[in-house]
């Protein structure tokens, strides 16, 4: 039996939504009903919030590398004995060679940009089920010494104040707790102004270059 539209010989006749509503038991519509036949008031009830935690284990390299982050704030990444490839996070085995990676690599706190995206339409976050406060910044970095990059958020949410190759440097929290978000978000590196300054003034100072005199043109 199917519910209208043409005959299929599968499924058999189709049946309109007025044959159907007239099948005692079937199909009965008590959206519009507010009392039942006895008069009883149909009532309703809220569920209430509801809320589910989840664990789940994150192994050995997981594990130190977010210790890492919280004990020493610093990033740890993995080193492929064959391609010589750093992965930041750390995995156990080489995506390109599928060796197994054991040797581990400090890496900085500073990387450059490599892509940016700025949300402004708000969401409910997975994370804690609440709507996402906007705007927020997602950025990808790859982090001086790794072969890849890491995904976090930049506290920036201008793009004109953006631009991919720029310098990034990690913002700490204050209370770590092993978790990618002990980083509370990346800055960009501003170029130093005192760098600046003695080279526009050492080109300031210096003496323009004298031209050279003409000579007097000789008298024929």
């Amino acid at each position: 039996m199917q519910l209208d539209g043409p005959d299929d010989p599968g499924r058999g006749p189709a049946l309109g939504m007025e044959e159907v509503r007239s099948m005692k038991g079937l199909y009965e519509d008590k959206r519009k009903m507010t009392h039942t036949p006895e008069g009883y008031e149909l009532l309703t009830l809220e569920s209430g919030h509801l809320e589910y935690n989840f664990d789940w284990h994150l192994g050995y390299y997981w594990s130190r590398y977010l210790a890492e982050l919280r004990d020493n704030k610093r990033f740890m990444g993995v080193k492929c004995p064959v391609c010589g490839t750093v992965y930041n996070p750390p995995r156990v085995n080489c995506g390109k060679c599928f060796v197994e990676m054991n040797e581990w690599v400090e890496l900085a706190d500073e990387g450059s940009l490599e892509g940016f995206t700025i949300v402004r339409f708000p969401y409910i976050d997975p994370n804690n089920g609440k709507m996402r406060e906007v705007p927020f910044t997602s950025i990808w970095v790859t982090l001086d010494g790794a072969s890849t990059r890491m995904m976090h958020f930049c506290n920036l949410h201008d793009e004109r104040k953006l631009e991919v190759g720029m310098r990034m440097r990690a913002v700490w929290n204050e209370k770590r707790t092993g978790s990618i978000h002990d980083v509370k978000y990346f800055e960009v590196v501003e170029e130093k102004a005192e760098a600046k300054a003695p080279a526009k003034k050492a080109a300031a100072e210096k003496p323009a270059a004298k031209k050279p005199a003409k000579k007097a043109a000789k008298k024929r």
